[in-house]
C-alpha cells in the first residue's frame, strides 16, 4: 500500500476512542482500552492503529504532558493526525505541542478552563485546521472574544484571494 493509499484510508478509519474514561494524566492511555464502535478499528502489524482520529473527550486531563510521545505508542502515523477531541476536560492552556501536528483539520477544545484569548493565537501555525471549538470556556467572558480567530481570518482571506475572481473592469468606449 503506498503511502497516499494509507492516508485515503485512514480517513475512513473508526476514531480511536478515550472519551468517558476518567482518564487524568496522558500516559493513562498506553494501559487503557479504547471504547469499541460499530466499526473494528484497524492496526498496522506492530499493533499500532491506523486511525486519524483521537478522542479524548469528557476526561480530567488537565494537561497534555507527554502527548507526543504516548501518541506515537498508539498511532502508526501520528504525523497524520487530523482530528483531535479534547473537549470536557480540565486544560487551562492550549498546549504548543498541538501545533505540530501539521495535519491537524478539526480540534474540539468546549468545555475546558481556557482563560486568555492569546491562547487561541498558538494555533495559527496550522495550515490545515478548519473546525475549532472554544465555547465553554472562560475566555468567552474575555473583550474582544467572539468564536471567530486569527487562524479563522487568515484561513478565510486565502480563501477569498484562491476562490473569488477578480471583476472584470469593462471601460466604456466612446463610439463618435
Amino acid at each position: 500500500m503506498s503511502k497516499k493509499d494509507h492516508m485515503n484510508t485512514s480517513v475512513q478509519e473508526p476514531p480511536l476512542d478515550y472519551s468517558f474514561r476518567s482518564i487524568h494524566v496522558i500516559q493513562d492511555l498506553v494501559s487503557e482500552e479504547p471504547r469499541t464502535g460499530l466499526r473494528p478499528l484497524t492496526h498496522s502489524k506492530s499493533g499500532k492503529s491506523l486511525t486519524q482520529s483521537l478522542w479524548l473527550n469528557n476526561n480530567a486531563l488537565n494537561d497534555l504532558r507527554d502527548f507526543k510521545h504516548v501518541i506515537s505508542q498508539l498511532l502508526e502515523h501520528p504525523q497524520n493526525l487530523a482530528w483531535i477531541d479534547l473537549s470536557f476536560n480540565d486544560l487551562t492552556t492550549i498546549d504548543p505541542i498541538l501545533t505540530t501536528f501539521f495535519n491537524l483539520s478539526v480540534l474540539y477544545l468546549h468545555g475546558n478552563s481556557i482563560q486568555r484569548l492569546g491562547e487561541v493565537n498558538k494555533l495559527a501555525v496550522l495550515p490545515r485546521l478548519r473546525s475549532l471549538t472554544l465555547h465553554g470556556n472562560p475566555i468567552e467572558e474575555e473583550k474582544g472574544y467572539n468564536g471567530v480567530t486569527r487562524a479563522d481570518r487568515t484561513t478565510a482571506e486565502v480563501w477569498k484571494r484562491m476562490n473569488i475572481k477578480p471583476k472584470k473592469i469593462r471601460i466604456k468606449q466612446d463610439t463618435h
